[in-house]
């Protein structure tokens, strides 16, 4: 590990991307489809080498500033590695552009899960397992780079819970309070992580299998979860054989992605002694009983008085569904429970897809694999509202009693709101920038929220069916792109990147 860590940090990713290649070589050649092994096989080995020369070439190299260096490598890998990632999906597919390959990579890699292939037979086993572990990489890339590059440089919802200003350092380099550099960092959190993440996703994988789905369909549906993103071979859990069992085994694995405290305690000092003190899970449960109750009346008034009604287990599936709808768009996943059409189809009402958008604009917690804005700067938000509403009563009052205001600073507070109004901004000008391409206000609207809070699934169905990613010309899917980069590095990181001491040196 000594020497991987005197590697630069994007040689490492590379390398570990190749190495992945092996694995659907491997499963394709249980399937004896041999095609497919060749390519990914080949691709692998070429890339290998490619990648070992280029590691002996900067073997030792260290860079004048490690933080910085981190911050453009990992915003680099974003646009680099779904290039690798495509190679053999295209070689593999074959009767598609390289183009779109691209977006289809980038998609999975940003965990945003948006796909062209919806709906049609084009895709193999094998490809569609690669689809499933480029999106489970996405969401460890995530997990360790939050930890190692965005908690050091206060970003990533950090700053707000931090007494010094976002992006810290990108001048200099920048020791965490442990001392250690960024790249002893990197993998350190990735030796911590990497058990976690990896055992967290076999477990989920092995209870789908025993609950009934396929090896395939059970692994694509872990990862999914994992990683937030919505990747199925199968369009999600609704068709899934393991049926509600199914969803609420994907259910408690997705409360990961609401706070770093249920899977770390090595990020800022975190403490897992008692979650329902955290926040982020005390906004989540709140968000999803709300919602939740409100999804439920919504449909039970609708058949209040309709003669004949049946409201046993129409009643309990009408709830259920819109929980589990609730945990997953508010995770920024996409999954959909059979039971969400089932009360669809008991009231007769349309689908509310304001509220998907909403939740998935609010997203999961910090350092976690999904999207949105965040539950911290949200709860961040909350407090700073509350106390505007105190003064407004106690002018002359100094404090709000209560110890979890503490933990968040005046500053965060005002930097959780840039954050708010940026992100708002952000879907100002790419909504505009859609509607450009002649889109309708409705549809890139929907686009544009979907890209940047990666929540790919959101556009099928919030519209029911109506709008798919696939209808999007080539300046809409290049706008998408560059959406998805944006809402998975967050503007702050980009901005930090454009301070006055980055530019000098």
């Amino acid at each position: 590990m000594g020497a991987v860590s005197r590697l630069p940090f994007f040689v490492t990713l590379a390398g570990l991307s190749a190495l992945i290649m092996f694995v659907p070589a491997i499963y394709a050649y249980v399937l004896r489809d041999y095609s497919d092994m060749r390519v990914f096989s080949q691709v692998a080995a070429l890339l290998l080498v490619l990648i070992t020369i280029v590691a002996l070439a900067t073997h030792n190299r260290r860079p004048r500033n490690l933080a910085r260096s981190h911050l453009l490598t990992m915003a680099g890998a974003y646009v680099v590695l779904p290039i690798l990632f495509a190679v053999p999906f295209q070689a593999s597919l074959q009767n598609t552009t390289f183009f779109n390959a691209y977006f289809e990579m980038l998609s999975c890699f940003t965990t945003t899960g948006a796909t062209l292939y919806e709906g049609t037979a084009r895709l193999g086993p094998p490809l569609e397992l690669w689809r499933s572990l480029v999106g489970w990489i996405g969401g460890f890339f995530i997990w360790i780079t939050a930890a190692a590059i965005f908690f050091p440089l206060n970003l990533g919802g950090f700053e707000v819970t931090a007494k010094s200003v976002p992006g810290r350092g990108i001048g200099a380099d920048v020791r965490p309070a442990d001392g250690v550099e960024t790249s002893e960092r990197l993998v350190g959190i990735t030796r911590t992580l990497l058990p976690v993440y990896t055992g967290l996703t076999l477990v989920l994988w092995i209870c789908l299998i025993v609950a009934g789905d396929p090896a395939l369909i059970a692994f694509a549906h872990a990862a999914a979860t994992m990683s937030t993103s919505g990747i199925s071979p199968i369009g999600g859990v609704t068709g899934s054989p393991s049926g509600v069992t199914g969803e609420i085994l994907v259910m408690l694995f997705l409360v990961f992605a609401f706070s770093r405290r249920t899977f770390s305690s090595d990020i800022a000092g975190v403490d897992r002694r008692d979650l329902l003190e955290d926040p982020e899970i005390r906004v989540a449960l709140f968000v999803v009983f709300v919602v939740s109750l409100v999804l439920f009346l919504r449909h039970w008034v609708a058949v209040f008085d309709t003669p004949n009604a049946q409201y046993g287990a129409d009643r309990i599936m009408a709830f259920w569904g819109g929980a589990f709808t609730t945990v997953s768009f508010l995770s920024t996943t996409g999954f959909v429970s059979a039971g969400w059409d089932e009360a669809r189809i008991w009231s007769g009402l349309e689908s509310p897809g304001m509220i998907l958008v909403g939740l998935a604009l609010m997203g999961g917690g910090v350092a976690t694999t999904a999207g949105g804005v965040k539950l911290l700067r949200v709860y961040a938000l909350y407090l700073h509202g509350r106390r505007e509403l105190v003064r407004l009563v106690y002018p002359n009052l100094m404090g709000i009693p209560g110890s979890t205001t503490v933990r968040i600073h005046f500053q965060g507070v005002t930097i959780a709101w840039i954050f708010f109004m940026l992100f708002a901004l952000s879907i100002g000008v790419t909504t505009l920038a859609f509607g450009l391409t002649g889109l309708s206000l409705e549809a890139s609207l929907l686009f544009a929220i979907s890209a940047l809070s990666t929540a790919g699934p959101l556009v099928p169905i919030a519209s029911e069916g109506v709008y798919a990613y696939a209808q999007l010309d080539t300046a809409g899917k290049v706008i998408s792109m560059v959406a998805m980069v944006l809402g998975r590095m967050e503007t702050l990181a980009l901005i930090a990147l454009l301070n006055v001491q980055f530019l000098r040196s």
